[in-house]
C-alpha cells in the first residue's frame, strides 16, 4: 500500500500498526518525511479508557483520540495507509472512529 499511498502536509497519511496487545497509529507527511501526529492504546489518556489494548474497543478509542489530535491541529483531510492489514477488524475500526470523529479520507 505504502507505494500507492503518499501524504502531504495538507494530506497526511494515516498509518496504522497493530500488535496483539496494542494499535499505533500516526498521521506522516511523507514529503518532509515527519510525523505530525500520533497516538495508540499506550499513552495514560487512553490506557485509562481501554481494558485491553488488543481489541475492537481500543482501536476506537485510539481512533477518535487521534481525529481529536488532528482537528486540533488543523489537519481535517487525509489517506488512509493500512498496511499490509486488510480492513476489517481493528483497522477497519480505528478508520471508521477517525471518521466519526471528523476526518475526511
Amino acid at each position: 500500500m505504502r507505494g500507492k499511498v503518499l501524504g502531504t502536509p495538507q494530506c497526511p497519511r494515516l498509518s496504522v500498526y497493530r500488535s496483539l496487545k496494542h494499535i499505533y497509529s500516526q498521521l506522516v507527511d511523507d514529503t518532509k518525511g515527519v510525523t505530525l501526529a500520533a497516538c495508540s492504546t499506550l499513552p495514560p489518556g487512553v490506557r485509562k479508557d481501554v481494558e485491553r489494548g488488543g481489541n475492537i474497543e481500543a482501536a476506537e478509542k485510539v481512533g477518535q483520540k487521534l481525529a481529536e489530535i488532528a482537528l486540533a491541529k488543523g489537519i481535517k483531510k487525509i489517506v488512509f495507509d493500512r498496511g499490509h492489514y486488510k480492513y476489517h477488524g481493528r483497522v477497519k475500526a480505528l478508520a471508521e472512529a477517525a471518521r466519526k470523529g471528523g476526518l475526511e479520507f
